[in-house]
């Protein structure tokens, strides 16, 4: 079995290292680095193209979200959760628009924080249900300060299978799922997905999630 490779980024050491042996003890996770700031986390993104990073966002110097688009410019492969004491909702919004595929808190259990790993790499959206609640409401206020067409009208703009494959992912499933429920290749649900992002101006599928519930476009 191929084993997900992890890069761990931390400035609490303790943390850290408790973290890297938290999650070495299951068998389908392998970390591969560990980066105490964004500095050296870019230098070992460049090198290790891990396929998780586990990002805090309180590093010296720039800040883990800062960062977030020259890692994915060293690895744009890779899937970042952020992983912070942070409840802020400015800070869960920025995560998510710079490419966050998820936003955990570090209360968050054992099986929580391994399951979000897990979804996350394989594509889907993961974030502490505990902020769910803010997700929605930032994103509700900030569809009605942008000014762009309505919801209504940007929902008409989806083709059929792109509604299904709306409707698949507000209730979480990942692109592999949604190719097996559809009958799809899983590289057309990835052009699915981008479609549906750039037409709903929206950058994250937690936000599609969000934008379904709100639309009532969930069956």
């Amino acid at each position: 079995m191929e084993k997900i490779r992890i890069l761990v980024v931390d400035d609490h050491t303790l943390f850290r290292r408790g973290l890297i042996a938290l999650i070495s003890q299951a068998s389908d996770f392998d970390v591969v680095g560990e980066a105490g700031d964004a500095i050296e986390a870019l230098r070992l993104c460049k090198s290790l193209k891990p396929d998780v990073i586990l990002l805090d966002n309180h590093l010296p110097g720039a800040s883990g979200i800062q960062s977030l688009p020259d890692i994915f410019h060293a690895s744009p492969d890779s899937t970042v959760i952020m992983l912070t004491v942070s409840e802020d909702e400015s800070d869960l919004m920025q995560a998510l628009q710079n490419g966050a595929q998820g936003y955990l808190l570090k209360t968050s259990e054992k099986d929580e924080l391994l399951l979000g790993i897990r979804k996350a790499f394989e594509g889907e959206s993961v974030i502490s249900k505990e902020l769910t609640h803010k997700l929605v409401s930032a994103f509700k206020t900030n569809t009605r300060k942008e000014d762009k067409p309505s919801n209504t009208s940007l929902a008409a703009t989806l083709s059929p299978r792109e509604i299904d494959t709306v409707r698949l992912i507000a209730v979480g499933s990942s692109n592999k799922e949604i190719a097996r429920q559809l009958g799809i290749a899983e590289t057309t649900v990835k052009i699915h997905v981008q479609h549906i992002l750039r037409k709903l101006n929206l950058t994250s599928r937690v936000q599609v999630a969000v934008f379904a519930n709100a639309e009532g476009i969930i069956s």
